[in-house]
């Protein structure tokens, strides 16, 4: 080094090294640049940290419902990457892995930005002007059939003939099937909401079956100030409401399904 440099940096002796007045003074010189470099890439990675926001939501969540209005939230917020993973799995916010969670979840009401109902969808191709129309159709649903047999009660059917055809492990396969024209699904209201609104899927009249779970927004409250987390709480806010309000209009008589207009923080 000292070769390359032209000069001297250590006066050696035969028990030790010492710096010369030139090694000093580039000892100090480096020191500094060290110091501005790190301080440097702290400000850049905290810069990046702020406009990129890491979502965590399961996969029926992300790809019925998420998915298709995304465009809309990169319209609103240019400055922010929103980067989705899609996990059944709970994730933590507390880290840099994950910043907010969507999840469907068991919850009180007050704690949920939409609780949701299940409702009968259709494809247009398949057609029901009616639900016993609708019921004659092959029946889809999700996991076993205990919501069909809660909702067919609840809408005073109680034929024992029912074709319950197919069974699916996630409600957006069940939904999608419904859209395939496959059947006539009892189908979670939100994840038929695109479909519905896009004329994929229409629904029957009948008195939606209310769920006790609905979506919630997990994220830490010591976060609810930045940008980044705000900007997505108005964002989902508006559009919850808009979709509760579209559920309203075709199911005046059902007081289940409600946005409560707020995200709340897990505390």
């Amino acid at each position: 080094m000292e070769e390359t440099l032209g000069f001297a940096l250590f006066i050696r002796h035969r028990r030790k090294i010492v710096l010369t007045d030139k090694g000093r003074d580039l000892a100090a010189s480096l020191g500094d640049m060290l110091k501005n470099l790190q301080t440097k890439v702290a400000m850049l990675r905290g810069s990046d940290d702020d406009s990129v926001l890491r979502l965590s939501t399961t996969h029926s969540l992300a790809m019925k419902w998420l998915a298709p209005r995304l465009h809309r939230f990169g319209q609103r917020y240019p400055e922010l990457d929103l980067r989705v993973e899609a996990n059944d799995a709970m994730v933590s916010t507390d880290g840099h892995a994950c910043d907010i969670a969507l999840r469907y979840t068991n919850a009180p009401a007050d704690n949920l930005l939409f609780r949701d109902s299940l409702v009968v969808v259709v494809s247009p191709e398949v057609g029901a002007a009616s639900l016993d129309e609708a019921l004659e159709q092959p029946l889809l649903y999700e996991g076993t059939l205990e919501l069909w047999l809660r909702f067919l009660g609840q809408n005073g059917r109680r034929n024992p003939g029912y074709d319950f055809s197919r069974s699916f492990s996630h409600a957006g396969l069940l939904v999608q099937a419904a859209v395939a024209g496959h059947g006539v699904a009892l189908a979670p209201y939100a994840l038929a909401y695109e479909d519905l609104s896009q004329g994929r899927l229409v629904t029957c009249p009948c008195i939606p079956l209310a769920s006790h779970y609905g979506y919630r927004l997990v994220f830490d409250e010591r976060k609810l100030d930045t940008l980044k987390i705000r900007a997505f709480v108005d964002w989902i806010e508006a559009e919850t409401a808009d979709m509760a309000q579209a559920f309203a209009t075709a199911f005046p008589e059902s007081t289940q399904t409600r946005s409560r207009g707020k995200a709340l923080p897990l505390r």
